[in-house]
C-alpha cells in the first residue's frame, strides 16, 4: 500500500492554522488580554432575515411527504441556477442556467477542478497566492509557475513573456492582496490563454466587493467563453460560510483536447458530489431576490466600511497598502522593514491584534501582511486604535 507521496511536497503547515495556533498560544498564556481577530476572513453578521426564512421553509418543507425533496440535480436545482443567471444579468453578463454548478463553495470546486485536468499540465498562478491553488496541484503532482504580483505592478501580475502554461489561477478582488483587475488587464490574460490552448479558473468570490468598473465576471471580457471557468461563493457575499454554497460556471462550447469541459466537470460531479441540500439551496435563492439583494447589500456596505477605516488608518501612518477598496482585505507592508511573521508576533503581543502574514502566501508576501475587514464594527475601530497607537510611536 502506497500512499500519495505528492503529499510530503506540500508547507507542513496550512497558513491558518498556523496562525490559530500562536493566536491561542498566547491567548492560552494570556488569559487577561482581549485578543481582536482581523485575520481569517471569515464573516461576522449574520444570515439576512429573508435567506434565514427561506431555509425555515425549505426545513419545513422536508417534514412533509407532499414537499419532500431527496437527492438534489447534480448541478443544482433549476430555480436556483436561473436566479444565478438573472443575477449575471444584472450587470450585463450573459451566463445561462444550464451552464452553472451548484456547489458547496468556491474552495472545493478550485481545487477540485484538477480532477479533471491530466497531471502533467503546466499550472500558473499569481505570487502572493491563496494557498489552494497550489496545494491541490502539489498534490496532484503538477507542475507550478508563478507570475509575480509586486508592488511595481500594484500587486496585480501580468502574463510572463517566456512562460507557457495550461491552467492559471486568477483571483480578482484578490486574496490576499485586494487588488482588482481591470477589462483590459484581464483582456490580456484571456488573451494569453486562448493564444496558448490553456484553460483560465477565475475565482470571482468577491465580486460583490466592486465599487468601480471593474469586471465583475471573466465573461465581461470578450473572449473568456473559450479559455475560462468561473468559481463564485455565497460565503462572503451572503455569510455562507457556515452554510456552504457557492456556484460554478462553465460555458457549453468550452472545450481542449477533444473533449467538452462542461460534461466532463458534470461526470466528476455526478460521480463524486451530491449537491447542496435542499434547505440551503433555497435559501441561496433568497439571496437573488430583490428583497435578498437589498439586504445581503447592506451587509457589505458594513464591510466595506470597516476597510475604509483600515485604509484611513494605513493613510495617516503612512503604509503603502493595496486593497481595502473593491475588496475586504487591505494587503499593507511591513512597518521598520519587519518580516511577515516578526510583524504578526509583534502586532499580538503589542497591540492583541491578528493578521495574517503575507510570507504565507508565497515569496512575494515576505514583508507584506493581510488585515480583514469581516470583523464587527466595535472591534475593527478599537483594533484600528491600538494599531495607530503601537505604530506612531
Amino acid at each position: 500500500m502506497k500512499i500519495n507521496s505528492n503529499y510530503d511536497n506540500l508547507v507542513p503547515n496550512y497558513l491558518f492554522a498556523e496562525v490559530a495556533k500562536r493566536t491561542n498560544e498566547y491567548i492560552k498564556a494570556n488569559p487577561d488580554k482581549k485578543v481582536i481577530r482581523l485575520g481569517i476572513g471569515d464573516v461576522t453578521l449574520p444570515l439576512a432575515p429573508v435567506v434565514v426564512e427561506a431555509m425555515k421553509q425549505g426545513a419545513d418543507e422536508l417534514g412533509h411527504k407532499e414537499t419532500f425533496k431527496g437527492y438534489p440535480d447534480y448541478e443544482g436545482y433549476e430555480f436556483l441556477r436561473q436566479a444565478i443567471s438573472d443575477y449575471y444579468k444584472g450587470f450585463g453578463v450573459k451566463v445561462d442556467a444550464g451552464e452553472i454548478f451548484v456547489s458547496d463553495g468556491a474552495k472545493s470546486d478550485c481545487g477540485n477542478i484538477g480532477d479533471i485536468f491530466g497531471e502533467d499540465n503546466v499550472v500558473m498562478v499569481t505570487d502572493p497566492v491563496y494557498p489552494v491553488y497550489v496545494d491541490s496541484n502539489i498534490m496532484a503532482g503538477r507542475k507550478i509557475v508563478y507570475a509575480d504580483s509586486t508592488a511595481e505592478n500594484g500587486f496585480a501580475a501580468m502574463p510572463p513573456k517566456d512562460v507557457k502554461a495550461d491552467i492559471i489561477y486568477l483571483c480578482s478582488p484578490n486574496n490576499p492582496t485586494g487588488s482588482a483587475y481591470t477589462y483590459d488587464q484581464l483582456k490580456e490574460w484571456v488573451d494569453y490563454a486562448n493564444a496558448n490552448d490553456a484553460i483560465l479558473l477565475y475565482d470571482a468570490a468577491y465580486e460583490a466587493f466592486i465599487t468601480d468598473d471593474a469586471p465583475r465576471s471573466i465573461f465581461a471580457v470578450e473572449g473568456a467563453r473559450t479559455c475560462a471557468i468561473e468559481f463564485c461563493s455565497l460565503s462572503k457575499t451572503a455569510g455562507f460560510t457556515g452554510t456552504r454554497c457557492g456556484y460554478t460556471v462553465i460555458p457549453k462550447e468550452l472545450e481542449r483536447d477533444g473533449h467538452n469541459i462542461y460534461k466532463l466537470w458534470y461526470r466528476r460531479e455526478a460521480t463524486k458530489f451530491n449537491g447542496v441540500s435542499w434547505p440551503v439551496q433555497r435559501g441561496a435563492a433568497a439571496v437573488f431576490s430583490e428583497e435578498g439583494q437589498k439586504q445581503i447589500k447592506e451587509n457589505i456596505a458594513y464591510y466595506q466600511e470597516n476597510a475604509r477605516i483600515i485604509s484611513s488608518a494605513m493613510d495617516e501612518l503612512g503604509i503603502y497598502y493595496t486593497g481595502g477598496k473593491n475588496s475586504p482585505y487591505i494587503w499593507l507592508k511591513c512597518p521598520n522593514s519587519m518580516g511577515s511573521w516578526e510583524f504578526f508576533d509583534y502586532l499580538l503581543e503589542n497591540a492583541n491584534v491578528v493578521g495574517t502574514p503575507g510570507e504565507g502566501f508565497g515569496k512575494n508576501g515576505a514583508g507584506y501582511f493581510r488585515l480583514t475587514s469581516f470583523g464587527d464594527r466595535e472591534n475593527t475601530i478599537e483594533a484600528v486604535n491600538r494599531i495607530k497607537k503601537l505604530l506612531a510611536k
